[in-house]
């Protein structure tokens, strides 16, 4: 594995020395991929921006995406946390296995009203990739001396929106007044894994993710794998967010076995006669 930055969409890669790290050894290829940017960006977010600590309680939106869970195993490595995780009603077992105690379908329940219904107070921490109306219901959330760590702007992709939706969603998050913050006791942090890859603390905390895979802590989950020439397939799995876990990106898928290519060679052969 290594922390390379952007550019990482290609055959070979060139990365110094001292940022390659080898894969364990029972990790596979397209695990060892679903690390780096989506657990780094999930503990970067928990530990240095919000400071997670025991008996604290997480919002995690898009709790089924590779960042979801991968926040959702690391936040449950400190004890007695509380989440609360928004993904469609299909996907809600699978949170749950993953560590979420409350899931929430945020296509048919508010979950801002969800959430205090359980905790009247609010949470600790919100990680927010939506942004536009959702920066706000999250920042309401927030318990005082909450963290609403905000890393991207999803609401900002939704297909149909006119381009005054797109005006309302981007005054929505940029209208927030920062003197907010004094009178209710909350902060406001911001994230963007692209621009730290030189941050020595990023490769700190990547050998930290070995470490925890290793304790049984990190178990990266692969929802599909495609190649190089099928990502207009990916982008679209990802878009829908049909995805549970991390979509991998591979130059060329494997072959497949010599034998099932003959019996399928057969089966078109009978076919035809």
């Amino acid at each position: 594995m290594c922390v390379s930055g952007r550019g990482a969409w290609s055959e070979k890669v060139v990365a110094p020395a001292e940022r390659v790290i080898p894969i364990p050894e029972k990790l596979s290829f397209e695990e060892a991929a679903a690390i780096p940017v989506n657990y780094l960006t999930a503990y970067l977010m928990l530990f240095r921006c919000a400071h997670l600590r025991e008996g604290q309680s997480v919002l995690i939106h898009m709790a089924a995406g590779g960042v979801g869970v991968a926040a959702t195993q690391l936040a449950k490595s400190v004890p007695n946390v509380t989440l609360f995780g928004t993904a469609s009603a299909p996907k809600h077992a699978v949170i749950k296995e993953n560590g979420i105690d409350y899931p929430i379908d945020y296509r048919t329940t508010d979950y801002e009203v969800e959430v205090k219904k359980i905790s009247p107070d609010g949470v600790d921490i919100v990680l927010d990739p939506l942004a536009g109306k959702d920066f706000k219901k999250g920042f309401n959330l927030l318990r005082p001396f909450g963290v609403t760590v905000l890393f991207g702007g999803a609401n900002f992709l939704q297909e149909n929106k006119s381009y005054f939706n797109l005006a309302k969603q981007w005054f929505q998050t940029s209208s927030f007044d920062p003197f907010q913050l004094i009178g209710k006791n909350r902060t406001v942090s911001g994230f963007d894994l692209g621009g730290l890859f030189k941050n020595p603390d990023v490769l700190v905390a990547m050998k930290e993710l070995v470490r925890l895979y290793e304790e049984g802590v990190v178990k990266p989950k692969v929802d599909s794998v495609f190649a190089f020439e099928e990502i207009g397939e990916a982008q679209k799995r990802m878009h829908s967010r049909l995805n549970v876990g991390k979509i991998i990106l591979v130059p060329r898928k494997a072959a497949k076995p010599e034998k099932e290519t003959e019996e399928k060679s057969e089966a078109v052969s009978t076919e035809k006669e």
